[in-house]
């Protein structure tokens, strides 16, 4: 049996839907595609998959980057 699905419609600034196309595109998705992923993570992870703040990251340095991905991934 075929899961039940909605139709969900939403506003987006004409300009930024043309411009994430043309990326999604490129990764072989439609909107909705990537929309169902976003929902799909809010579900995972209990709510977004992002921060959400008014406090700006700390910008790190490509060496503090590498030794995140490698405390993360391991050496390469």
């Amino acid at each position: 049996m075929a899961a039940t699905t909605v139709l969900f419609r939403s506003r987006v600034p004409a300009q930024r839907l043309k411009r994430a196309e043309k990326i999604l595109e490129q990764l072989g998705m439609k909107p909705g595609d990537a929309f169902n992923m976003l929902l799909a993570q809010i579900e995972l992870r209990k709510g977004l998959p992002f921060d959400v703040t008014i406090s700006p990251a700390a910008v790190l340095s490509s060496a503090q980057q590498a030794d995140q991905w490698t405390e993360a991934l391991g050496a390469y």
